[in-house]
């Protein structure tokens, strides 16, 4: 049987050790994005966009740039998404290998941590901003891919023929699992776990030949997010770095704008995680502050103009 649909199938861990512990692909993205990060920097200070001399990006990127994204990203998933259980169990703020952060927050952590640098260094906090902009959505990129990879934060329900299958959902649909074993009790006994389940489809073709007549079929949502807030992104914001001379902060105001349009936008494609606030998704909501703040940065940028002190010279 040919099944009409892609079931996701892909493995969390590059590899596993034991039950739940080895080298996951998540982690993995967040050490892909710090390394891309670095060298795209190290390459804007090389070539005189950045005030920040090139031997110094290591530490920026090493210590406030991975602690406030880390930090940012975590408090911000607890606080905007996990509120309640937050309370109730505080401990559960350093739980960081059970996964849970949010890019609001991530982006947050980062100002705070590139204000905090630009007062102890005495650097301009716009440039160090503008240029941290143009290589985050490098870190984006590779979060979202090590999302799908996860089969979480998926999409909608849709008949796109790119549409695909994540056994992930019984853990957030109970009601499939018991249909599944209603099915086919020998494959999917009711004394099994979840995970048993999702390993089994993505296991045994008998197994997916079942599920797939059973599991919704969603957008790739994380691979939207991916290409629309990564890659995307990535390469408007460094066209407008390199290809132009344009006041310290005008990259950083317009990479507020953008990213809340294209994620704002996606959200459309993307199964809410969260209780809606006023018909908006939580991402949408979030995304009107970063909105607000990137306009807001843009007219003190063009009001206050400050260049990049080695701005190259343009031939």
């Amino acid at each position: 049987m040919t099944l009409a649909y892609y079931i996701h199938q892909l493995d969390p861990f590059l590899a596993e050790f034991a039950p739940g512990f080895g080298i996951r692909w998540y982690g993995l993205s967040y050490l892909a994005a710090f390394a891309c990060g670095w060298w795209l920097y190290r390459l804007l200070s090389k070539k005189g966009y950045a005030n920040l001399p090139e031997n110094q990006v290591g530490d920026f990127i090493a210590w406030w740039v991975v602690l406030g994204t880390i930090l940012g990203g975590r408090i911000g998933y607890m606080l905007f998404y996990q509120f309640d259980e937050f309370l109730q169990n505080p401990a559960q703020i350093v739980r960081v290998w059970e996964g849970g952060m949010s890019a609001h927050g991530g982006m947050l952590g980062l100002l705070i941590a590139t204000v905090a640098y630009s007062k102890i260094y005495r650097i301009s906090w716009l440039n160090l901003g503008d240029n941290l902009v143009v290589v985050a959505p490098a870190g984006l990129f590779f979060g979202r891919c090590a999302n799908f990879i996860n089969g979480e934060l998926f999409g909608r329900i849709t008949t796109v023929p790119w549409g695909v299958q994540f056994p992930q959902e019984l853990f957030y649909n109970p009601s499939l699992g018991a249909r599944l074993t209603q099915v086919a009790p020998s494959l999917f006994p009711p004394s099994a776990s979840t995970e048993n389940f999702v390993t089994t489809i993505q296991s045994s073709p008998a197994a997916q030949e079942i599920a797939a007549t059973i599991l919704p079929v969603r957008h790739p949502s994380q691979l939207y997010e991916a290409f629309f807030e990564g890659a995307l992104l990535l390469a408007i914001l460094w066209i407008l770095r390199t290809r132009f001379r344009l006041p310290d902060g005008i990259l950083m105001g317009a990479f507020f704008i953008l990213y809340a349009l294209a994620r704002s936008s996606v959200e459309f494609f993307r199964e809410p995680d969260a209780p809606l606030i006023a018909a908006l998704t939580r991402g949408q909501f979030l995304s009107l502050f970063l909105l607000l703040g990137g306009i807001c940065v843009l007219f003190y940028s063009i009001k206050h103009p400050q260049y990049p002190l080695r701005h190259p010279t343009k031939k």
